[in-house]
């Protein structure tokens, strides 16, 4: 696996359930195409963008972490990684309304930290990949319509983690900018 700036290639492909079905078929070929560069994938097993950019990963044996909020979510086989008390405490600052969730949602948004920033909190994607139904790439575009993959985006953020929405027609250029950099740092 290269290095990029000091950072292993990985990224997040991650996004909304409901991410249209034309959006999920290019998901999958661009996890490929990552895949097959040496890119790490970080996903998280839901339905919708999360397994069209795993299927992708594994049509060509690529890298992956798949970060489940519980053994046995959606199914999950394999190897996965559990979000750590570190992690639920990150959530927990960022969360709007932590105190009024349940074990389940606190378990999905702590899973997300993980995607982001890594089993050790230190070891950030280069760059978020996803889809949600308003677009959102920054702290301030985020809404309901956003969804679960607000929490990624915010951490993305937070963090310097540059976000690429593939809900913008222009996704492609930002992608390609970052692929290009990841890849001359190698």
């Amino acid at each position: 696996m290269g290095k990029a700036t000091g950072l292993t290639l990985i990224y997040a492909g991650v996004g909304s359930r409901q991410t249209p079905p034309d959006v999920l078929v290019k998901m999958r070929s661009i996890a490929r195409i990552l895949a097959i560069h040496g890119f790490t994938l970080r996903s998280g097993k839901a339905d919708g963008a999360d397994t069209a950019f795993e299927l992708g990963c594994d049509d060509v044996n690529g890298k992956k972490e798949i970060w489940v909020p519980w053994k046995g979510f959606n199914h999950a086989k394999g190897e996965q990684f559990l979000p750590l008390d570190e992690h639920y405490e990150i959530a927990s600052q960022v969360h709007p309304a932590w105190p009024h969730l349940t074990k389940g949602p606190r378990s999905l948004h702590a899973r997300n930290v993980g995607q982001v920033l890594g089993q050790d909190l230190h070891t950030p994607v280069l760059f978020v990949l996803c889809w949600t139904q308003d677009g959102a790439r920054t702290v301030q575009e985020v809404t309901r319509k956003t969804g679960g993959t607000g929490m990624a985006i915010k951490i993305a953020a937070m963090n310097g983690v540059p976000v690429i929405n593939m809900y913008h027609p222009d996704y492609m250029q930002d992608l390609k900018r970052l692929i290009k950099v990841a890849l001359e740092g190698v």
